[in-house]
């Protein structure tokens, strides 16, 4: 088995392909310690010393005058509270009479086969051949605190889930006020933290930054994961790049309210936590109720940040994606939003639907404005109807002249918002989020539906499927447009006020479940405001997620290579729209739109009856290339190259299939620089020994592929690179195809 519990050392032993995750018990109490979390170690002799507990200030049967020195020092498993470690806590509990300290010690464990779901939450997976978890149960025995610590090691993939269950074991209630999922205390060495910031339009923009003493921390108090942080942190070494260097990595599967910190003390020791923010919680636990606590996917690599990046794509596209959709080539779409926005009828849609099934475009999406009285964005959300003012026969005519296009259909929702210019909020004002007496926060002039509530659920949902079923509807977009803000609930008690956030969490997880329930074979993406909610929570309903509202191709580079440091490029949604590029006006080549959309799923954004000759005549040639490689972009394997965040000029990445034959090398001259030589390309992925012919993939030309007449080892291409004539002019696109001979 990958974990076993050495008895005499008393000593956790958990192995991945290629990691070793140590913790242990130590002193007669009982306190659950760290060890070692790196390299795989074939031999733990002597790993208990880690612990440091043969020297001073000793563990407290031996130093009892010293508790708080041993306290504030010791590699703490899960961390107490007010009870001498003056570190940040991992879990916090406030009894009826007001305290707050807490202190665990082990109680009992078990070792089993598989792993169990996480009730109402998201969670990884798997089956009792390729999963094993580890279940220890903690105590504080004073206010009779239960915390079950889980721990679940995967066969081929270098990653541990780790998630926590507080259970009040005590006669009375009790409030949890926090609870992280996740704790790692880690010898004290010279780390950098790197993390994923941005906004609206420019999400997940990589920043790093040396690790001081004090506390480095990233977090959403925006009722969803956000555009502006994200629940990801990373601790490198000093040397660590995309191939070389020691990288953990800490993932929350979570889409709410988060924080994320690593803190380093007086001693130089880090520690590293994730969980749901304690700002604004607290969950009343009753005498023998539990509290489970999201996911966190821990990761450890050797080999630098590439590493990190291809085990978490391999966990999530094997152990967290459920959807049949998963390894299926996903339809070519075309989005009217940026063609229409509010301002379309039947006819309107029909005639792109025409011109893109001529150009061999498969899938029609109709986004916002179809339904309620839907003119703008002031009104009408909650009202899922058809507006036939506008859609004149309803939506299933539509859908059918659509389809005999031989076209599939796709709808955009908003599930979780209410306007309040809608009949929904004439008749149920108390079912938007909002504190009585305070005039509400608008956001997009909308409120927050509080999906917390049963009631209102259903009737969303009912609302919804008698959309669904009454068209061929094949894809879904949900969508979340604003976030969180006036925090107050109708329906829930005043000592529960503060369960809202989480409460609302997990009525938007139900919803979405009951809806693939409804409709197993739909496609189902998420969206936020573009990437507001690309998180690994969400990853479990959809297999794919709208990356960001800004399709301009060349700040898609840096929203994509944010957004693939941690997702496999199967999830991240990736269109080509029109120039001037709606969103910062810039003008870019089509053919070099259509490469960057080709590193996602896919798809238009235009009005392409709009287009010019030349464009129009380029959109079949994408198309084609898409269906050439779609496969391989789906299920290879992704190397990050160059960044144009550090090159300043140039980005490159690279995906190999998994057996090291076929790659794809995508190359873009961001900014033109005079007396410049060709550049040269280090490779990664390919068989050293095998020899590789490499192509030029044109997707504005009648030949797909020009033979560049060149010939290189893996060996050469790896380790002495490739040469790459540059392309000539700002925000030149190239894509190159390799192929072992």
């Amino acid at each position: 088995m990958s974990i076993r519990y050495l008895e005499k050392e008393r000593i956790f032993w958990l192995d991945t392909p290629n990691t070793t995750y140590l913790l242990g018990i130590v002193a007669q109490e009982g306190f659950l310690g760290h060890l070692y979390y790196g390299k795989k170690l074939e031999d733990v002799t002597g790993a208990e010393t880690l612990l440091r507990t043969s020297e001073p200030p000793y563990v407290p049967e031996k130093n009892d005058r010293d508790r708080s020195s041993f306290f504030d020092a010791f590699p703490f498993e899960y961390a107490s509270h007010g009870v001498g470690d003056f570190r940040e806590s991992s879990l916090k509990i406030r009894t009826g009479r007001g305290h707050e300290a807490v202190s665990l010690v082990y109680l009992k464990h078990e070792i089993r086969r598989g792993k169990g779901k996480l009730s109402g939450l998201p969670a990884t997976f798997g089956t009792e051949s390729d999963v094993t978890t580890l279940l220890i149960t903690c105590v504080d025995p004073v206010t009779k605190i239960e915390a079950e610590l889980s721990y679940s090691t995967f066969e081929r993939v270098d990653a541990i889930a780790r998630s926590v269950r507080i259970k009040n074991g005590s006669a009375d209630p009790v409030w949890v006020e926090k609870v992280m999922s996740a704790c790692l205390d880690m010898e004290g060495k010279e780390f950098d933290v790197l993390s994923l910031h941005g906004s609206w339009a420019r999400e997940r923009q990589m920043e790093r930054k040396p690790l001081g003493h004090g506390i480095y921390s990233v977090g959403s108090l925006r009722g969803e994961s956000s555009h502006q942080e994200h629940p990801f942190l990373g601790i490198l070494s000093k040397n660590a790049d995309q191939t070389s260097g020691e990288v953990y990595g800490f993932h929350f599967v979570y889409s709410g309210n988060f924080l994320a910190q690593a803190q380093r003390n007086q001693f130089g020791q880090v520690r590293v936590q994730m969980g749901i923010h304690p700002e604004a919680f607290s969950w009343k636990l009753a005498s023998g109720e539990s509290f489970q606590a999201p996911e966190v996917i821990l990761t450890y690599s050797a080999e630098g940040l590439g590493g990190m990046s291809r085990s978490l794509h391999d966990l999530y596209l094997n152990h967290l994606i459920r959807s049949p959709w998963l390894h299926q080539k996903r339809p070519v779409l075309i989005n009217n939003w940026e063609a229409t926005y509010f301002d379309f009828t039947a006819e309107k849609i029909l005639d792109i639907a025409r011109e893109s099934a001529k150009l061999g475009i498969e899938m029609l999406v109709l986004d916002d404005g179809w339904f309620g009285n839907r003119f703008d964005d002031n009104r009408s959300l909650g009202d899922w109807w058809v507006n036939e003012e506008k859609l004149r026969g309803g939506l299933g005519k539509l859908v059918s002249e659509i389809n005999a296009l031989g076209m599939k259909f796709g709808l955009w929702f908003e599930p979780e918002m209410i306007s309040p210019e809608s009949r929904l909020y004439e008749e149920h004002p108390d079912w938007a989020i909002q504190i009585p007496g305070r005039r509400a926060c608008r956001a997009r002039n909308q409120f927050v539906l509080d999906v917390s509530r049963g009631d209102v659920r259903d009737y969303i949902l009912r609302q919804m499927f008698a959309v669904l079923h009454s068209a061929n509807v094949e894809y879904v977009k949900w969508d979340m447009n604003r976030p969180l803000s006036d925090l107050g609930s109708a329906d829930l008690p005043a000592d529960r006020q503060g369960e809202l956030s989480h409460r609302y969490v997990l009525g938007m997880y139900e919803m979405q479940e009951r809806l693939l329930a409804e409709f197993p074979n739909l496609l189902l993406e998420n969206c936020s405001g573009g990437g507001g909610r690309f998180d690994p929570g969400m990853l479990y309903f959809s297999p794919q997620i709208w990356c960001s509202d800004d399709t301009d191709a060349i700040e898609r580079l840096g929203i994509q290579e944010g957004t693939a440091l941690l997702y496999p490029l199967s999830c991240m949604g990736a269109h080509v729209s029109v120039c001037p590029n709606h969103t910062v006006g810039r003008t870019t080549p089509f053919s070099t739109r259509g490469m960057t959309a080709l590193a996602g799923t896919f798809g238009y954004e235009l009005d392409v009856t709009k287009l010019s000759e030349e464009d129009k005549a380029a959109v079949p040639k994408q198309i084609r290339a898409y269906h050439a490689y779609s496969d391989l972009i789906r299920e290879g394997v992704y190397y990050r190259i160059a960044s144009a965040r550090e090159t300043r000029d140039y980005d490159c990445f690279q995906v190999t299939d998994r057996g090291g034959r076929k790659s794809l090398v995508f190359f873009t001259q961001v900014l033109a620089t005079p007396n410049m030589k060709s550049r040269c390309i280090p490779l990664q992925g390919l068989k050293k020994d095998a020899k590789y012919r490499i192509w030029q993939v044109n997707l504005d030309k009648e030949q797909m592929l020009t033979d560049t007449g060149k010939v290189a080892s893996g060996a050469v291409l790896m380790n002495a690179g490739m040469i790459l004539e540059r392309p000539w002019g700002d925000f030149q696109g190239r894509l190159l195809y390799l192929e072992e001979i």
